[in-house]
């Protein structure tokens, strides 16, 4: 099936807002090469650009890709000091794309225990694409959710203490302004590759209603089509919210 007849019947009126995805099987891709584990993380920059491509071309507003998580860092030094210059290199070189695109960066995570190297490129990055308005590209960089989530109860817990905030301000709305995510709407389509079936630690507050979609395919072999199928997958399906199929039949 050719990628224009997969994209054709994709309904433009009930897209996902916010699609999440975590890019997975890169060390697989690479050992199944007979390389070292960095290779497939080079070969999964192409990827990271065709889905990003692809989203922007239907219209999704925000795209978040989980690019390093806290969990990472406990991997080899060699990998961890080669993702990190990778990350540094490929922002530097993507930014021409971001802004030909009408795409805005941004990140999420524990951004002050990077590099001051990658530091510095993102939040260049960052500043120079801060006026597009086409589509967001949020990085996930040393983040995990539950540091996140943490991180934003001791927030409201210090602003109670100071007497900043009272009892009533103890709502779920309150509480999402301190995550690192407040003003992205929540994802309503979560896309994993590489065969494994678990979320890991990546938008545990945010995901709560979205739609999990997972794929065999290791991260470097991901192109346009296979985005345009996972959304087609989440269009098949009825969201219900609690409800049921009647009550939304009758609304």
């Amino acid at each position: 099936m050719s990628s224009l007849s997969l994209k054709d019947k994709i309904d433009l009126a009930k897209l996902p807002k916010h699609i999440a995805v975590i890019m997975d099987g890169n060390g697989r891709w690479a050992k199944k090469q007979g390389k070292l584990r960095v290779f497939g993380h080079k070969n999964g920059v192409l990827a990271v650009r065709e889905i990003t491509e692809a989203a922007a071309e239907l219209g999704v507003k925000y795209l978040t890709l989980y690019a390093f998580s806290k969990e990472n860092w406990n991997r080899p030094k060699y990998e961890v000091d080669a993702l990190m210059s990778l990350l540094v290199s490929t922002i530097g070189k993507e930014v021409t794309t971001l802004q030909k695109n009408n795409i805005r960066l941004k990140a999420i995570g524990d951004i002050a225990s990077l590099p001051l190297k990658n530091q510095r490129e993102l939040e260049k990055a960052i500043t120079l694409t801060k006026n597009n308005s086409r589509m967001t590209l949020v990085l996930a960089l040393s983040y995990g959710s539950r540091w996140e989530i943490l991180q934003a109860a001791k927030s409201m817990a210090h602003k109670y203490k100071e007497g900043l905030i009272s009892d009533d301000d103890f709502v779920e709305s309150r509480f999402e302004a301190e995550l690192n995510t407040t003003g992205f709407p929540e994802p309503e389509l979560m896309i994993r590759t590489s065969g494994e079936k678990r979320i890991s630690n990546f938008l545990l507050w945010q995901l709560a209603y979205a739609e999990l979609y997972f794929t065999e395919k290791l991260w470097p072999d991901m192109r346009k089509e296979d985005l345009f199928e996972a959304i087609l997958d989440y269009q098949r399906r009825e969201r219900r919210f609690g409800k049921t199929s009647e009550q939304l039949q009758n609304n």
